[in-house]
């Protein structure tokens, strides 16, 4: 599903072009998808809207908040991809509501484990749902570049 998940945004909600579902599936099932996977991928995608839209109207988020992963999350989402997510939490990039938006789509996923190129595009999926146009180039960078972020 994750394969999905970045053809629909890079092909569709990134560049904003605009289609029904019905004319979605049609494609994406003429691309090769399941149709399972493309069910699960907009009900990802819809639910990434919904918790956005939550994040957007709650509460603030707790700069001084600390994060300790379940051991299922722990399992799922490895030491890279846990370390990532502090990286851009400590570079002011997610907030801690923003954080927790990613670990749960990310939790959302069907694998078993999760890569850091998934924790990176899911994050940069995250970031653009929430607006942060300059923040999504910074991830979008480190997604593409092979070099590992490091602070200061």
């Amino acid at each position: 599903m994750f394969e999905l998940l970045v053809y629909l945004f890079e092909n569709y909600i990134e560049t904003d072009v605009s289609a029904d579902e019905q004319t979605l599936t049609r494609e994406l099932s003429a691309a090769g998808f399941d149709s399972d996977d493309i069910s699960r991928a907009f009900s990802w995608f819809s639910d990434l809207a919904l918790m956005a839209d939550q994040v957007h109207t709650g509460t603030s988020a707790d700069r001084a908040a600390y994060r300790i992963y379940t051991h299922d999350e722990a399992r799922k989402i490895g030491q890279d991809s846990r370390s990532f997510l502090l990286f851009l939490e400590q570079a002011g990039v997610l907030n801690t509501l923003e954080r927790e938006v990613v670990i749960d789509r990310l939790m959302a996923l069907t694998d078993s484990e999760i890569s850091l190129e998934q924790t990176k595009w899911i994050s940069l999926m995250v970031l653009w749902r929430h607006g942060k146009a300059r923040d999504y180039l910074f991830v979008e960078d480190a997604l593409f570049n092979e070099s590992h972020p490091t602070l200061h």
